[in-house]
């Protein structure tokens, strides 16, 4: 089987590694992978901030680009789930209607795409240490991936982990833009709890949630790591 891969754009530029995991995972579980270096972005945080018109060129261009009709497996929920959810809104009944239900239809996140088509639930990770789960509000109520993240995660050697609440972490990018103080009160609110739960490392489907926390807990002095799940997954062989 040969999978089509879309890298969010801030993994792309800010976590390149994490994105190289990925493709080491997904290789190693028997899998193709094929990467269109022309891709760049699906739009969300141009759409989440109003720009309507100009999130649809883009989103015209990832449809065009995707176009070969096999599983595309994207690292972060805050993507695949605009083209699950929100594409249908800017192209149903479109000149590229075919086509984005193409798109929308083949598209899985990283973690549902390994449990629940390839059935795999052990990739042979080892890491010793203890983590809290961070849900993003977007993989729970846009995909309903929430399981697939505590399968995989039960596999890994020598690796306790702790659930946290679903609390939002603070982040959307209008949110956080128009009400800063709020989003980053949210966010310190969120690092306590995390913090509480005496672990040492924070696990996510989404860089989106990360990055806010990390740079929240990184002012406030915080000891906590944190860690997109395929950089977990890729741990220890």
């Amino acid at each position: 089987m040969i999978v089509d891969l879309l890298i969010p754009c801030y993994m792309d530029q800010v976590f390149p590694e994490t994105a190289n995991n990925v493709v080491k995972i997904i290789e190693k579980l028997g899998c193709g992978v094929n990467y269109n270096v022309e891709q760049t972005c699906c739009g969300r945080t141009a759409f989440e901030e109003g720009y309507q018109k100009e999130c649809k060129a883009v989103g015209e261009k990832l449809i065009k680009e995707f176009q070969n009709e096999r599983y595309i497996v994207c690292p972060g929920a805050y993507c695949s789930g605009m083209i699950k959810n929100i594409y249908p809104q800017m192209f149903h009944n479109s000149a590229l209607h075919n086509e984005y239900k193409s798109v929308q239809k083949n598209i899985y996140e990283f973690t549902d795409f390994l449990v629940n088509i390839l059935n795999v639930t052990d990739v042979g990770a080892r890491f010793n240490g203890k983590v809290v789960i961070l849900d993003s509000c977007k993989a729970i109520n846009e995909l309903t991936v929430k399981d697939s993240v505590r399968t995989l995660l039960s596999k890994v050697k020598g690796l306790e982990w702790i659930e946290s609440t679903d609390s939002c972490c603070g982040y959307s990018p209008s949110f956080t833009e128009k009400y800063e103080a709020i989003s980053v009160d949210i966010g310190k609110r969120k690092i306590l709890e995390l913090t509480q739960t005496g672990a040492n490392t924070v696990i996510s489907t989404d860089y989106t949630c990360l990055m806010h926390l990390k740079s929240i807990a990184d002012n406030e002095g915080s000891s906590l790591q944190f860690m997109h799940i395929a950089d977990m997954l890729a741990s220890g062989w």
